[in-house]
């Protein structure tokens, strides 16, 4: 018998909407396995300054566990710490946490039919794995020649050392994507002198945040269809934005009128202005929200540098044009490690191969002139020679344009109703079907040919090496929500349980 049931890996908004759904479907015997010492998991690491979500605050939490107390409509990053601390306690999931027991290794036990996980807390067995690390949780530091070299304060915007004074330094960005663009105009005022490194330019949308009324938040506590109405009204709105992503990116064009007449306001320095302004069609890259960071970069103690740094030395930062830029602090802003997944790099299957690695692999032939390619999972959440391992926010699950929790509950029910399936019938190895893996895949990247991310003419971190956008969902929302809406068996191969007893008692199927 495995010690426990499910492991889940991860406590963020994943593995927490996975616990609680385990929990209220009567799957108990569960364990979180989190590497920090908190829980929270992107909104627990990411502190900051300005670190604030770009989804608004009731759409970007559990359907089960609304928040009638934001504070305002995109909520700030210690509100959703506080808010995801509260649903766990709420939950009765923080004792069914191990913190401090970071997954060195998760290997597939082909006779005992369970996973063996080792962690820095120790060993553990478990009948099923859920992966909820999610995308940002590894920081990407690129490797730039001499870095090593440098002789000042250096950190990643998820890291952010709140020890270093910035006031009077020479601070080095590098890196405009979405943490910077709201961590510059708060470094800006302290900064003696502040220069931005940017490759590419973002579109950034004129950011709609407002403090949230007492009256409006008396509303949504005592009257909480108000608070649901205001939810579906954001998500409806926020679905439509699907339209011009994956049906009719030409749509883009008109929204890119907002974005110029913003950035025509904020910044009169026509040189810095066209420095700014894309060359690609919006949406192609993550679009970015704010109201600050255009006027931060006008300030007379602001540099914006563009194009590719050279070298890095001990006080400086060489650009590729050949100018040095003295500095003594550096930030880099400049994401995560997303599709190369840290974690699949820890995870072996039915062949001692890790998921790593059977992603990355040629394509393999799965039926008569068909093939499967690199990193893909069915529902975006089973792969084939991984039995009993779900990932949840896995290949092709995220977002451009709503809310990424939204799409962790839709797959949160799904694998719920898979480990209730396997309990109802004695089920203890759930295997998704190569063939299925893969027409599921074309599928998936034929939806993909036509959106912005593949014909709005840019590069971005959603594609991998041979150009398949392998993170986000080309369609709507509630088109991966149907999909997910049920297990469905036909799509797996099951094993029945060799013994009456392959689940612990305790914890009935509901």
């Amino acid at each position: 018998m495995p010690d426990v049931t499910v492991a889940i890996v991860g406590s963020g908004f994943a593995g927490i909407g996975m616990a609680a759904s385990l929990q209220r479907a009567g799957i108990t015997d569960i364990v979180l396995l989190e590497r920090a010492a908190d829980l929270g998991g992107t909104w627990r690491d990411n502190s900051y300054p300005g670190a604030a979500c770009d989804v608004p605050s009731h759409l970007y939490s559990f359907s089960f566990a609304p928040n009638p107390g934001w504070t305002r409509s995109f909520s700030p990053q210690p509100e959703i710490w506080d808010y995801l601390r509260r649903v766990a306690d709420q939950a009765g999931i923080t004792g069914k946490i191990r913190f401090g027991a970071e997954v060195n290794s998760a290997r597939w036990d082909a006779d005992g039919r369970l996973w063996r996980v080792e962690t820095t807390a120790g060993m553990l067995t478990a009948r099923f794995l859920v992966s909820a690390t999610g995308p940002l949780s590894d920081p990407l530091i690129p490797d730039i020649p001499g870095l090593a070299t440098f002789t000042g304060a250096v950190f990643h915007s998820a890291t952010w050392d709140h020890d270093h004074d910035l006031a009077g330094r020479n601070v080095a960005v590098i890196g405009t994507g979405a943490s910077a663009i709201q961590f510059v105009p708060r470094v800006q005022p302290l900064a003696g002198r502040l220069t931005v490194f940017q490759r590419t330019p973002a579109w950034i949308m004129p950011r709609r945040d407002r403090q949230i009324s007492r009256l409006e938040r008396w509303l949504f506590r005592h009257v909480p269809a108000t608070q649901r109405a205001a939810r579906a009204a954001i998500y409806c709105w926020r679905e439509t934005y699907a339209l011009g992503f994956v049906k009719y990116p030409a749509i883009m064009r008109a929204a890119q009128a907002a974005v110029l007449r913003q950035l025509r306001r904020q910044v009169t320095d026509p040189d810095l202005r066209a420095r700014l302004t894309p060359s690609y069609l919006m949406g192609c890259k993550r679009i970015l929200l704010s109201n600050d960071y255009y006027p931060a970069l006008a300030q007379p103690n602001v540099s914006l540098v563009t194009g590719a740094i050279k070298e890095i030395r001990a006080d400086s930062v060489l650009a590729s044009d050949g100018t040095a830029h003295h500095v003594d602090t550096l930030i880099f802003g400049t994401g995560f490690h997303v599709t190369d997944f840290p974690f699949a790099h820890r995870v072996f299957g039915t062949d001692g191969v890790s998921l790593a690695s059977r992603w990355s692999a040629q394509p393999a032939q799965t039926e008569p002139g068909q093939t499967e390619p690199g990193q893909t999972a069915f529902r975006g959440t089973t792969t084939a020679g991984f039995p009993n391992l779900f990932t949840l926010t896995g290949p092709n699950t995220g977002l451009g344009h709503n809310s990424q929790v939204f799409m962790i509950e839709a797959q949160v029910r799904y694998v719920s109703g898979a480990l209730a399936h396997a309990r109802r019938h004695g089920v203890d190895r759930i295997e998704v079907r190569q063939a299925a893996q893969a027409a599921y895949d074309r599928t998936v990247q034929r939806k993909m040919r036509k959106t912005v991310w593949l014909t709005g003419g840019c590069k971005s971190w959603y594609l991998d090496a041979d150009g398949r956008n392998i993170a986000l969902w080309p369609d709507f929302t509630w088109v991966y929500a149907w999909q997910t809406r049920r297990f469905d068996p036909a799509s797996y191969d099951l094993a029945r349980a060799r013994t009456g007893a392959a689940y612990p008692a305790g914890s009935p199927a509901r």
